[in-house]
């Protein structure tokens, strides 16, 4: 029996490093799409718009800018808007079937830009999203892991996320690679035939369906245990998550998404589970989806307009061009290295004991709002540098970006999973990422804005981006006064329970 724990936790573990190395690897390369619009044109796609200026000894590349802009642009909206999709089949059908699809997009993916060429630049359009799409998927179906490690779950989604972000340092990699004489071709036959690996570790190391939370004593998963992988998180998560009392409804639509008590032991108590219409309604989705759009939205046309924008702050010099695009790449890398440390301020309190009454997820809420609160300002610290055109101060821009950019992805998963039922994660997620696609698709007009009206200077955009991500405040500042009432309205109850058991005692002396 000692022997098949040793084992299970072992399992545990290679599914952990497993997936820390897949999605840093290949998850979210497509972010790193600076550097491979580099190496893009200097093979010479899209260089037919460019044209030469009248009178003038330079050429006007623009539209170029534009078709690359428009490609990142729409898989950044089709990598968001499609995880609705996502979460639903992930919640429906299970790990492997989800991580299938996203294996066979990835794979499609790959291939089409390993075939494409400066005549067949338009492969281009389908290519990039079908990585995007797959790479979320892989992070999606990764991010249950966390569920293995309970002490530490925060800790590791964020990790996930953090590492989701460095792989767009892949890019760079190839970048690099095809100045040493490695063909583009050969980069992305490798990332089509390292897809064996992927489909390896779905069967061998990833449930079948779900790894459920909290954790069964004994719960193990794989190829060779299918019988042992029996959960349906759906049936699982009714079981054990919080439901709303007819007191707790009439409360109002704040605590519509609040879950019940973490240890799921009283069946008696719980007459509904909280459906996925009451957490949709809720206020928490409201605010949290705001605040994941608008800094999101701010990073994807930072990304989205990098290139141009150094071109015009270096004189379109291109060995600073380059040097710049690899200072960025590079810094890409550290987000797996910046996302635990959010991990670490939702998980500072595993360990210590409750307050009377008080709930898991009451305490996972109101640590939730200090790294809420601190995301929220690093964008706007991130925004204001972004709008000093200073060639030099991007370096700390870049820093800036990526340590953000890690606490809000990784802060985006962990915040659902602790506001919202588990049995509803993939949905939740998938809905509050889809919105954000939605309002991030505001990255192409702002940059036709910046290219037209504004004669390629981008300084009131990023002014009018940087006061809207004020809005973002609003999130942490809700999740702080909701946690406050909670703590008074369970202190109240506690004080009246002490009165009558007073008056009760009285009575019968």
């Amino acid at each position: 029996m000692q022997g098949s724990e040793v084992g299970t936790r072992l399992r545990y573990w290679l599914t952990l490093a497993s997936g820390m190395l897949e999605c840093l690897g290949f998850a979210g390369v497509v972010f790193g799409y600076a550097s491979l619009v580099f190496v893009l044109k200097d093979i010479g796609y899209f260089s037919h718009l460019c044209h030469e200026e009248p009178g003038a000894n330079s050429t006007d590349c623009s539209r170029q800018d534009e078709q690359f802009s428009l490609i990142f642009t729409i898989a950044s909206f089709l990598n968001n808007f499609l995880t609705i999709v996502n979460g639903y089949m992930f919640d429906r059908f299970g790990t492997t079937v989800t991580r299938l699809l996203g294996i066979s997009l990835y794979t499609t993916g790959t291939l089409l830009v390993a075939f494409s060429s400066k005549e067949l630049s338009l492969l281009l359009f389908p290519a990039l999203p079908c990585i995007a799409v797959g790479g979320m998927l892989l992070l999606l179906t990764n991010m249950q892991v966390g569920n293995l490690f309970v002490a530490y779950r925060a800790t590791i989604i964020t990790l996930y996320n953090g590492a989701f972000d460095s792989s767009s340092v892949v890019f760079f990699i190839i970048k690099v690679l095809f100045e040493q004489g490695i063909s583009l071709r050969s980069s992305f036959l490798f990332l089509s035939l390292c897809s064996v690996i992927h489909v390896l570790r779905t069967f061998l190391l990833m449930p079948r369906r779900h790894i459920p939370y909290a954790l069964p004593q004994g719960y193990t998963y794989g190829f060779t245990c299918e019988k042992a992988d029996g959960y349906n998180v759906e049936q699982f998560e009714r079981m054990r998550e919080a439901t709303l009392t007819v007191s707790q409804q009439s409360g109002g639509k704040e605590n519509a998404a609040a879950a019940a008590p973490e240890d799921g032991t009283d069946t008696r108590n719980r007459e509904k589970v909280v459906s996925f219409r009451s957490c949709v309604l809720s206020w928490f989705f409201l605010w949290h989806v705001l605040w994941l759009s608008i800094m999101q939205l701010r990073h994807y046309l930072f990304i989205g307009t990098l290139n141009p924008m150094l071109n015009r702050l270096a004189s379109n010099d291109p060995k600073l061009v380059s040097r710049y695009t690899n200072a960025f790449a590079m810094t890409q890398l550290c987000g797996v290295l910046c996302a635990p440390w959010n991990g670490l301020i939702m998980d500072r309190h595993k360990g210590k004991p409750l307050a009377a009454d008080e709930t898991e997820q009451e305490v996972d809420l109101r640590s939730s709002c200090l790294s809420l609160f601190l995301t929220a300002l690093q964008c706007l610290v991130f925004s204001v540098c972004a709008s000093i055109p200073v060639l030099p101060l991007q370096y700390l821009t870049f820093a800036l970006q990526v340590l953000n950019r890690s606490f809000l992805y990784g802060g985006n998963a962990t915040f659902i999973s602790i506001a919202f039922p588990a049995c509803h994660f993939g949905k939740v997620y998938g809905l509050v990422v889809s919105l954000s696609a939605i309002i991030s698709l505001l990255q192409y007009p702002c940059f036709t804005l910046v290219k037209g009206a504004l004669g390629g200077d981008p300084f009131y955009v990023d002014i009018a981006l940087t006061i809207l991500t004020l809005v973002v405040f609003i999130h942490p500042v809700y999740t702080f006064v909701y946690c406050r009432k909670q703590a008074s309205r369970r202190e109240y109850n506690t004080q009246s329970e002490a009165e009558t058991d007073s008056t009760v005692a009285e009575a019968k002396l």
